[in-house]
């Protein structure tokens, strides 16, 4: 049963904030991490993955504009194993609060540690068995089933633990980024309730999508090599 609001789509369509539409990695051959902890120097992961247990996890994904992708596989490492081992040494226990994640194109959004900790949320760098595309996220990103998509970064690049809540939206648009963003709460974002908002999202779906693709096959075209894409 899809959560309240959503509605299934065939395809898996690359999508989001309409200025990130012709944004893009500017690499793509590392899965490399900055990690931030407190006020500590950053500390760069060349390869954030190498070395953890490795896992694949069948989820649903929902966007917060209404549209849904079902049963799509990951592949990758859970976020829980890579906090124990790569960042946990680094802090005294229980310090940690919320995450800041920022992305190669500039997006960035937060989520609380405990959120992040769950069993489904990984740092994925597959999809359906084959190496994450730039469409969706390559090299690098984010998966958390449970939180609108908006919290699933792509093109994952920093990673910043703070020992407060962490807000990186600030005066009129602050409502597009709820501190957890619940699929189950249907918390879409701030001030507002989710049926009413699931109003306003829907219409836009169309022309985001179409100015996404676009985006994508202007990027394709002028890059040497664009077949990776």
């Amino acid at each position: 049963m899809l959560p309240p609001g959503q509605i299934a789509r065939a395809d898996f369509p690359r999508f989001g904030l309409s200025q990130y539409a012709e944004r893009f990695p500017s690499q793509l051959t590392e899965r490399a991490l900055s990690v931030q902890v407190l006020s500590a120097a950053p500390l760069v992961l060349r390869d954030a993955l190498s070395g953890l247990p490795r896992t694949t996890l069948q989820a649903d994904f929902h966007c917060v504009t209404t549209w849904s992708s079902l049963g799509l596989v990951w592949g990758g490492v859970r976020f829980s194993d890579f906090f124990h081992q790569r960042v946990a040494p680094l802090v005294p226990s229980g310090t940690i609060v919320g995450v800041v994640l920022r992305a190669q194109d500039g997006y960035r959004t937060t989520l609380l540690l405990e959120d992040l900790m769950a069993d489904d949320v990984l740092l994925a760098d597959e999809l359906n068995a084959q190496p994450l595309c730039i469409e969706h996220g390559a090299p690098l990103r984010l998966v958390a089933p449970r939180h609108y998509g908006y919290k699933s970064m792509k093109h994952l690049s920093k990673l910043e633990f703070l020992a407060t809540i962490p807000v990186v939206k600030h005066g009129p648009l602050a409502f597009l980024d709820h501190p957890r963003a619940r699929v189950a709460l249907e918390e879409r974002g701030l001030w507002f309730p989710g049926w009413l908002l699931r109003r306003l999202y829907r219409p836009l779906i169309p022309s985001t999508v179409k100015a996404f693709r676009a985006g994508m096959l202007k990027y394709k075209q002028s890059s040497v090599g664009g077949s990776d894409a």
